[in-house]
């Protein structure tokens, strides 16, 4: 079963989250990032390419067999879908059109959304923003792993299953530790994917259909592209609650890597957080940082010192410690 972690609880930290007091300190001394706030015009045109190649890769792989569909899912569409997830990380922040037309960033949230296969687009919002507004809070941090997961996941194999089943505790964790009620917007986006997906198995078959959610889910779990997932918030260095990656993934991810200068500058879109970086390097170049995703799950699973539990967490403000 492998080495036991050497964790027994969360670290528990009782000062506030660190980016809103570096964002004061780095916008007094460079203003001028404030000019990078904003949207990327291309971002769309880049989304809707993504979209439309897998439209073209469902058609082609119509008739392949279930071990090629695996494949290309794992390679290839997966990757795709979870560079579309990130979009839709993008598009929650209103970078897509900007902050001024809401409407179109939830509209093209619902187009980026259809080859995922499922409907995540308006539910990911909605725990997203308070991932950033209360990073490390017990309750509203959906981010971070339940007790039981830490405590069931505790050695290297329960570690190799966990990120493995890592898009299930992902999606659902959510609806166990912080449940809110479906909002209109959720079940439109609900509606317009079972349409779609409708669509998908009446023109191109049920396999078409398990070829979208199949790379969805395996490129969420042991695959390159999701070490994000854990290099973004895990304490590999004690005291650190947020790794940027400055690695080559970074070009098919929108710059997801750069999580902290995300976290400091959320309204920054993915293109240009490497002019904040670039901008104020004192602030980042000495921070703890990953070289690579693969080697963040190698050692998240392999290390004793790493797993479920290294989090940092706070209590939720207006509780009583």
């Amino acid at each position: 079963m492998g080495q036991h972690v050497s964790r027994t609880d969360f670290e528990w930290s009782y000062t506030e989250e660190p980016h809103a007091s570096r964002r004061k300190i780095i916008l007094a001394k460079y203003p001028q990032i404030k000019k990078l706030f904003g949207f990327d015009p291309k971002f769309k045109w880049v989304v809707t390419g993504m979209v439309l190649t897998q439209f073209f890769l469902m058609y082609i792989l119509r008739d392949r067999s279930w071990p090629v569909l695996l494949l290309v899912a794992y390679c290839l569409g997966g990757v795709i879908n979870h560079s579309l997830m990130l979009a839709i990380h993008e598009i929650s922040h209103n970078l897509a059109f900007g902050h001024a037309r809401p409407l179109h960033n939830r509209l093209f949230g619902f187009f980026a959304n259809l080859p995922i296969g499922i409907p995540i687009s308006i539910s990911f919002k909605k725990y997203h923003l308070e991932h950033h507004r209360y990073q490390g809070d017990e309750k509203m941090d959906t981010d971070i792993p339940t007790y039981l997961e830490a405590k069931l996941f505790c050695n290297t194999f329960g570690k190799f299953i966990w990120v493995i089943l890592q898009p299930f505790f992902y999606s659902f964790r959510p609806l166990v530790t912080y449940p809110k009620p479906p909002t209109q917007l959720e079940l439109i986006n609900a509606v317009i994917q079972i349409i779609f997906d409708a669509i998908v198995v009446y023109f191109l078959g049920g396999r078409i259909l398990g070829y979208l959610l199949f790379g969805s889910v395996m490129a969420m779990g042991l695959h390159p592209v999701a070490g994000h997932f854990i290099s973004e918030h895990y304490m590999f260095k004690k005291g650190y609650e947020t790794y940027s990656y400055y690695g080559p993934l970074n070009f098919i991810t929108f710059n997801v890597g750069y999580h902290n200068e995300h976290h400091d500058f959320p309204a920054v879109p993915g293109s240009k957080l490497p002019e904040v970086k670039k901008i104020a390097p004192e602030f980042y170049d000495d921070l703890p940082q990953h070289d690579s995703w693969t080697q963040v799950l190698y050692d998240f699973v392999m290390d004793p010192d790493v797993g479920p539990y290294a989090r940092i967490k706070r209590k939720q403000r207006g509780l009583s410690t």
